[in-house]
């Protein structure tokens, strides 16, 4: 079904000839090629191939099929990137329940009990950390002196690969930000220094120093918004990095940047990106052809068969009574009950305004709505919101890896972003355009009708809060969300079985962040643990 214009090569040509490079996480050179660098980086096309490798981090865990992993040590399905991200961002909040608690690590995450010693928390740590290493070779072989050894001359390969940089840059930089945000610091590496050293910790205000100047020096030389081929960044990318970082920089390093965060949401929306008329097109098999994806991480059936977030999610949301995994694209049922939905989340939708809302695919039946025994997976509503379908009804070829691609980024969350910073003041935004990029998504959400339309009276930080989780949720902004709104921690607003407690309970502050993994403290000397911990 899927035309991948840009095909992931299983991170070779640059994974095979690493040992020992991240941390405490061994590398294991799956492929068995012998070639040296020289070799490899010699032949046509091979800095694209490298190319397509760091792009596969992303997607790919291993090259012996979806079960293998490359970082030793850890299961494939708990170093898949966009997994674990997901875990961290909405498992740990109130979206979401998963049924199989006996799985590594999830009955922690989504208890808020975690500890350093969570393999989910350390998948994470570990993959953005292979990330980063990965585009550290990349950018230690693709110099104008390297290029010229492996006899890479032709003025127009020079000035392509050189354009790669840039985006490997940019891939560098989501792995650092993913670090900043979730665990407020990390080892810092780069192509200046040798392979397998032990780099020092930057802190969140060094981290966000470092990715904010990455970004904003190869802005430049991508490529325009929507210009690229299918599954390859671009200069909205870059920017999304920085509204994201810029919206948060409260949070991060105790700044105010929300008209820094205006401008590149105005940038962004320069750029030709605009909404799907069909809300769930944007999480169909089909959804890298709908015009307001800014990057996904790619699923294929075929292709890149993944235990990735799409795949969990879509065999997940087949409901144990419902057997519904069949409208879904996969196996009648599915994962059996695997995701549920917590009762607040769901009551994000109660009222006559959301009964015809495209984004309101709860699935109630005959289930109660309180989730008193996580085990049941009877009890709590669920979702039918991603789907292994296309726009047009086809399912993917594949019943249980799905083609349906993760949305990190789309143009709604600008919209959102824009309005958020709009309503904390910031002097470049207008309320008034704020409240018609939010009217612009309820109408696409009522198919047109402008009866779920707000006023200007409406558009405050609690409807705005309210308004993301009904958006974007299970897209791993939740977390970050509740953080930046001083709703996460504390007992605030609770959820159900936040902190261990059925009906929840406050979690102390210090879990705004999550622990150094402790694997990766062992190995560097450098790195320090999070207070808390």
């Amino acid at each position: 079904m899927k035309k991948m214009n840009f095909k992931f090569v299983t991170l070779l040509g640059i994974a095979f000839f690493m040992h020992s490079c991240v941390d405490d996480l061994d590398i294991t050179p799956e492929d068995p090629l012998s070639q040296t660098l020289q070799e490899f980086y010699s032949q046509p096309g091979a800095h694209k191939r490298a190319l397509a490798g760091v792009y596969g981090n992303l997607s790919l865990t291993g090259t012996d099929g979806a079960g293998s992993s490359n970082i030793g040590g850890i299961d494939a399905g708990t170093s898949q990137y966009g997994r674990v991200l997901w875990y961290m961002q909405d498992l740990a909040t109130d979206e979401v329940i998963w049924s199989y608690e006996n799985d590594p690590g999830t009955r922690e995450i989504q208890r808020n009990i975690w500890n350093a010693a969570n393999p989910i928390i350390r998948g994470m740590y570990g993959r953005a950390m292979f990330q980063v290493a990965l585009a550290n070779e990349y950018l230690r072989e693709s110099t104008p002196a390297k290029l010229s050894s492996y006899g890479v001359t032709n003025p127009q390969d020079v000035a392509e690969i050189a354009v790669y940089r840039q985006e490997v840059r940019a891939l560098r930089a989501l792995a650092y930000y993913h670090l900043m945000d979730l665990f407020g610091k990390a080892t810092f590496v780069t192509e200046a220094d040798p392979l397998n050293t032990a780099g020092p910790e930057y802190n969140r205000q060094q981290l966000f120093d470092f990715i904010e100047s990455e970004l904003l020096a190869i802005i430049p030389d991508l490529k325009a918004p929507r210009t690229n081929e299918s599954g390859r960044l671009d200069q909205a990318f870059a920017r999304m990095i920085l509204a994201k970082m810029y919206l948060n920089a409260e949070v991060y390093i105790n700044q105010n940047k929300y008209t820094q965060c205006v401008d590149q949401c105005n940038a962004i929306i320069a750029g030709g990106y605009a909404l799907n008329p069909n809300y769930l097109n944007n999480f169909k098999a089909d959804n890298h052809l709908s015009p307001e994806m800014i990057f996904a991480i790619q699923s294929d059936g075929i292709l890149t068969q993944n235990f990735g977030p799409t795949t969990v999610m879509i065999n997940g949301s087949v409901g144990s009574i419902e057997q519904n995994g069949e409208s879904l694209g996969v196996g009648a049922g599915g994962w059996g009950g695997a995701l549920r939905l917590r009762k607040q989340f769901v009551q994000k939708f109660e009222g006559a305004q959301f009964t015809n809302d495209a984004r309101n695919t709860i699935i109630s039946g005959v289930r109660n709505i309180d989730i008193t025994d996580i085990a049941d997976r009877d009890s709590g509503f669920i979702l039918s919101k991603f789907s292994n379908v296309s726009s047009t009804g086809i399912p993917g070829p594949n019943s249980t890896f799905v083609d349906t691609d993760f949305p990190l980024f789309r143009l709604a969350d600008v919209y959102l972003m824009y309005a958020e910073c709009a309503v904390r003041g910031a002097g470049n935004a207008s309320i008034g355009t704020a409240v018609n990029y939010v009217n612009a998504l309820r109408e696409r959400a009522n198919n047109g009708s402008q009866t779920a339309n707000i006023t200007q009276s409406a558009l405050t930080l609690d409807f705005i809060l309210d308004e993301r989780a009904r958006e974007l949720h299970w897209e791993a902004h939740r977390r970050q969300d509740l953080i930046r709104f001083n709703r996460y921690t504390g007992g605030t607003y609770n959820w159900a079985w936040k902190g261990n407690g059925s009906n929840g309970i406050s979690i102390p502050a210090h879990m705004r962040l999550y622990p150094i993994p402790e694997a990766s403290l062992a190995s560097n000397p450098n790195l320090t643990q999070n207070p808390g911990y």
